[in-house]
């Protein structure tokens, strides 16, 4: 497909339904900038399109939610710095657009492991979420990474079991789950995890 910035947001805005807006904004999701296309239409999109670094920057300048979701989905890995990554989440505004960029892009960077710790400590709720939904999209797709690097998750998932912000404590639930799932080893040390935190005894812990 032709890889025309313009003619490729003209297309969203063709599959646009103005109806669906109403329901993701249920799900928590940010009607700001959202067309209502399913993530089927826009997976059809990225596979059209290819990968292409430069398209995905500016797709990602758009604004466009869904615009957002298929930059993540055709930027090459390889060609993705630290710098973008950090820019990137501070245009986080909703769930979908934070879990989809970590699992379609950051978690095949090399910088992956390393940014799903620092994000943690961050203030603002989908960059400090972003942290969380990287390491539970390495336990899903980094096949070949050594236990250690998930072993050294559990202290930032102990330490941030407290936070009661909806969208940040739905995800360090999710990292605790999938890195329990990798493996039998890792299963006897997540539930060992989640146990440390039970004994936190707050309400998100819990």
């Amino acid at each position: 497909m032709e890889t025309n910035y313009e003619e490729i947001l003209t297309e969203l805005k063709v599959q646009a339904k103005p109806e669906n807006v109403e329901g993701m904004a249920r799900f928590g999701i940010n009607p700001k900038g959202t067309l209502g296309v399913t993530m089927p239409k826009v997976r059809a999109l990225a596979k059209k399109i290819g990968k292409n670094h430069a398209l995905a920057g500016k797709l990602w300048a758009s604004k466009v939610h869904e615009a957002r979701i298929l930059a993540s989905l055709v930027d090459e890995p390889g060609k993705v710095t630290k710098k973008q990554m950090d820019s990137w989440i501070k245009g986080f505004d909703s769930w979908d657009v934070c879990d989809q960029t970590c699992m379609n892009l950051f978690d095949k960077t090399p910088f992956a492991f390393e940014k799903a710790i620092e994000w943690t400590t961050r203030k603002r709720e989908f960059e400090k979420r972003a942290g969380y939904a990287l390491m539970a999209s390495l336990a899903v797709h980094d096949k070949a990474a050594p236990d250690k690097k998930f072993e050294a998750f559990f202290p930032v998932i102990e330490r941030e079991a407290n936070d009661e912000r909806n969208f940040v404590r739905k995800a360090v639930n999710w990292a605790l789950r999938q890195i329990g799932k990798r493996n039998a080893r890792l299963r006897v040390k997540a539930l060992a995890c989640a146990r440390r935190v039970l004994k936190q005894g707050s309400k998100p812990a819990k």
